[in-house]
């Protein structure tokens, strides 16, 4: 028999997982192909947001059209992290005289020679490279190619570019994600899946267009998160309750007891009372979260990663239009604390041209990551 491996975190599965398989066993002629939720992947050390069961489960979902899929627990069974050489030498145990194959995206080819054992995965298997046919899929098979000594399957497949990631972040915005399979939905929002008790409620004290710059605050600090090693989870949920403080009166009931500090300009303020929300209303004890929340706007001294990251976030979600702000979102890619330093200078200048105040905690926080850059060069 002809085999394929199909390894992932399917947090959740998705459409294009579904139409890859179809297009590899179209393409290749697999008499099957065996899809693998991962326990913890060994470069997602902070863990699903869903449980293994669920995942398994929407996985046993998405593909049970398709007969010659089987979904295996094998690596959630394991309950540890999920090393590929491990599933390849299982695999090939059960299977010793199959044609047996591992089908690997762009990403995961890229960082191949840096996994665990490559050389056992490529005795036990042949690669399968699914990346749209790019010239920088092209360019990571020559090098493992060259390294390992190896051949690799290219499969010439152009899909849509979906991102698990995004879709988490719809589903906790109360949106239906277009690349989700309905009945998989359905499962979702039967399980409660991909959810806060205090985020919709908390977008409820937002106007719509509001709600949907959240949205997108939310999508860049889930994109830059795992970049900068921090938690996805944490940036996720202050971003989407960073502005719940925005259209909520001093008056309003919901803020009694709440105290304004001095001198703080109108529009900083409302990071003090999203703050307050977030706490009292919307329960959210993570002191890490409401910090970031806290300091959206005007940044301070010794600011945490996730405080920095919601802050750039908010200043550099794809609908700001500044200029310099395409300069600072290359700078994001690469870069956190430099891009916060640049971040703090660009509003710095922007009030000081437009004859504003410049609140002390931004001068302040301006100030820190100076000193900071400096020490460290």
């Amino acid at each position: 028999m002809k085999i394929a491996l199909f390894g992932g975190s399917f947090d959740p599965v998705h459409q294009e997982h579904v139409q890859l398989v179809l297009a590899a066993q179209k393409t290749l002629g697999f008499d099957r192909v065996i899809v693998l939720p991962a326990y913890i992947s060994p470069f997602k050390r902070q863990g699903a947001s869903a449980s293994g069961k669920d995942r398994f489960e929407m996985c046993k979902i998405a593909f049970k059209e398709l007969p010659f899929v089987t979904v295996s627990d094998f690596e959630l069974a394991a309950g540890d992290v999920s090393y590929s050489y491990l599933t390849c030498r299982h695999f090939r145990e059960i299977y010793p005289e199959d044609e047996l194959y591992f089908l690997l995206g762009a990403d995961s080819l890229q960082a191949f020679s840096k996994w665990k054992k490559p050389e056992e995965i490529l005795r036990c298997v042949t690669l399968c490279a699914v990346g749209r046919g790019s010239l920088e899929t092209e360019q990571a098979c020559a090098e493992i190619e060259k390294l390992f000594n190896a051949h690799i399957v290219r499969l010439p497949y152009t899909g849509e570019d979906v991102s698990s990631t995004r879709i988490r972040v719809e589903l906790l915005f109360g949106k239906k994600p277009k690349a989700i399979d309905e009945n998989v939905f359905v499962y979702i929002r039967k399980e409660g899946l991909y959810t806060h008790p205090s985020v919709l409620p908390a977008l409820a004290l937002e106007k719509e267009s509001r709600r949907e710059h959240s949205f997108r605050v939310a999508l860049l600090s889930a994109a830059c998160a795992p970049r900068f090693g921090i938690s996805q989870e944490q940036a996720i949920l202050a971003s989407a309750l960073h502005d719940c403080g925005k259209y909520v009166p001093l008056d309003s009931p919901l803020l009694k007891g709440f105290t304004p500090p001095s001198g703080v300009p109108a529009p900083v303020l409302h990071q003090f009372t999203g703050a307050f929300l977030a706490e009292r209303e919307f329960g959210i004890t993570d002191e890490e979260v409401l910090d970031a929340i806290c300091y959206h706007t005007s940044g301070r001294a010794n600011m945490t990663k996730l405080g920095e990251l919601v802050f750039l976030a908010d200043m550099l979600e794809e609908d700001r239009d500044f200029d310099g702000v395409e300069r600072l979102r290359k700078v994001l890619q690469i870069e956190l604390d430099e891009c916060f330093l640049l971040s703090l200078e660009e509003q710095i200048n922007y009030l000081k041209a437009s004859g504003k105040e410049v609140y002390p905690l931004t001068m302040q926080a301006f100030e820190w990551a100076k000193r900071r850059k400096t020490t460290s060069t």
